[in-house]
């Protein structure tokens, strides 16, 4: 299957010799949740707006659904929703008005019916007449995708989409965020809550300093860098690691009575079942334990550190 977004060679660079974008190479398969991660000032935004057609590219090509931004710009841009950063909209608008006078920009006929169920979707419909000034924050994001959608777009751009959004409407918007997906819309998701990305993504992709620097599948990478927590709660306080256990690099924490081993997932051979042997024979006893994987936010931090 094509990818419906092709992006190859792109740069961006200004005036004042600062180059937010070095080369990406980047395709985005049809009908998944793609999650792009990275520090401020990575170029998550950068590239959004390039794609969308916001920002001009210094070199480079991008084609939506192979019609090229450049060239196709009304046919690309008509496939794109985007929601972005910064809320941008008519204060004193109603959220109904506001709503489908975003799908007439795109010369769609009116649907009533369409944005009926796009308000419903996303808690807005109690709110339909009431006027944008008169929301919360996290409404008027709401309004931001409610406006992203209403022309029907193949593909949605999320740029930090829960940004001030509390956790009940956060977990909210992943629901729709799913049930789009699964009528198969691409969904392409920034965002500094990691979380999100892991309970979302098909694929997570990194970009730090304007490039790419990590492009995979989420369950991949998660086995890939993902690295497991054995704690052993201990029936005993002791006060340092025995000397013995060294090799082991288990950390001593909860007032000496936790011990944890870190270990590769990756690994055939995981040292748990010589540890315990050396535990015995250390005579540490413990009372219980349990393990835990790394997250996707631990395996981020450790690439944008190198």
């Amino acid at each position: 299957m094509s990818p419906i977004i092709s992006v190859s060679g792109l740069t961006k660079s200004y005036a004042s010799g600062f180059t937010a974008l070095k080369g990406i190479d980047l395709d985005i398969n049809r009908g998944e949740i793609f999650a792009l991660l990275g520090p401020n000032g990575a170029g998550k935004t950068t590239l959004i707006s390039i794609i969308c057609g916001i920002v001009n590219a210094t070199s480079g090509t991008v084609s939506v659904d192979g019609h090229d931004t450049q060239t196709s710009y009304r046919a690309a841009r008509s496939l794109i929703g985007l929601v972005p950063q910064e809320l941008h909209t008519d204060s004193f608008e109603t959220v109904w008005a506001t709503v489908s006078f975003s799908r007439g920009l795109f010369g769609k006929p009116k649907n009533p019916a369409l944005i009926e169920k796009i308000l419903k979707d996303l808690s807005l419909w109690e709110k339909k007449d009431s006027k944008i000034i008169e929301l919360s924050g996290g409404m008027k994001r709401r309004v931001m995708i409610a406006k992203a959608l209403s022309h029907e777009p193949q593909v949605l751009f999320l740029d930090e989409p829960t940004a001030g959004v509390d956790v009940e409407l956060r977990k909210g918007m992943w629901e729709v965020v799913r049930e789009l997906r699964a009528k198969g819309v691409t969904v392409l998701l920034t965002t500094h809550y990691i979380e999100e990305a892991e309970e979302m993504a098909d694929r997570v992709g990194v970009i730090n300093k304007g490039e790419i620097i990590l492009l995979e599948e989420k369950a991949k990478l998660m086995q890939q860098f993902g690295k497991k927590r054995l704690k052993l709660h201990l029936q005993n306080k002791i006060d340092a690691v025995p000397a013995s256990l060294a090799p082991y690099n288990l950390e001593l924490g909860k007032d000496g009575m936790e011990l944890v081993y870190t270990y590769d997932t990756k690994s055939e051979r995981t040292g748990i079942t010589s540890l315990l042997g050396d535990l015995r024979e250390n005579g540490i006893r413990f009372a219980d334990l349990d393990t835990q994987q790394n997250s996707l936010e631990e395996i981020f931090v450790s690439l944008v550190r190198k």
